[in-house]
């Protein structure tokens, strides 16, 4: 046997047994970042060209509000959710929120509608975000960490290099309303796999005293050891 099909074959046999919540938070995301690669190139021109008040600076003052609601969401809620036995309700919560943005874009023809879609990606993503990395990081399968992060990193790029150019084809031939609901179910198919998540909590199990290792009754307290 070659050493490239050993290799291909190496690659199967550790997608196979790769856990099940590790592959479902990757298709989730696959999902959701391949859809919104379809307008990535493409929203600025539908701000510009097809909104009351849109200009290519209105274009880049939605990106900022996106980042700065995402940013400010997230680190105060990463101490909350990291205490949290709901992590998976969070992740559908944000992820549904993610959903409903190119949903919003359908029916926008003022700017102060994309400004407001734009809050809610960065509501969705603040939500999102963190506890989704918190699942994957607990639930990596051991010696397997950087093969995993990489197929990861590797299914989105790759799919929104692909969809990158569909998005603008598709503006063009079918427009940008066709475009944004095909964004929206794929997004919202990337929800929807997170229904087939194991719901598994978190237990904080305190020491109770019988948990202790007691102190042996040989001794007389002085040299002995817990």
């Amino acid at each position: 046997m070659s050493s490239g099909s050993q290799t291909f074959k190496n690659l199967g046999r550790l997608l196979f047994f790769m856990n099940k919540t590790i592959k479902l938070l990757m298709l989730s995301d696959i999902l959701i970042y391949t859809g919104f690669g379809l307008i990535a190139p493409i929203l600025a021109i539908f701000i510009k060209d097809n909104l009351v008040g849109g200009t290519i600076f209105a274009a880049g003052f939605a990106s900022t509000l996106f980042l700065v609601t995402k940013s400010a969401i997230q680190l105060p809620f990463s101490r909350y959710v990291d205490r949290s036995e709901d992590k998976l309700k969070w992740l559908m919560v944000g992820t549904f929120l993610i959903s409903l943005v190119p949903l919003l874009y359908i029916f926008s023809d003022h700017i102060y509608y994309i400004y407001a879609a734009e809050i809610l990606h960065g509501l969705g993503s603040g939500l999102a975000y963190p506890t989704w990395l918190g699942l994957w990081s607990t639930h990596l399968d051991k010696k397997q960490e950087s093969f995993e992060w990489s197929l990861y990193s590797t299914g989105i790029s790759v799919g929104t290099a692909i969809t990158a150019a569909a998005g603008a084809a598709m503006a063009e031939f079918v427009g940008f309303t066709i475009t944004f609901l095909i964004v929206g179910i794929m997004s919202l198919a990337g929800c929807g796999v997170l229904f087939f998540l194991e719901r598994k909590k978190e237990r904080l199990h305190k020491p109770k005293v019988e948990d202790y290792p007691q102190r042996s009754k040989a001794t007389n307290g002085t040299n002995g050891k817990f």
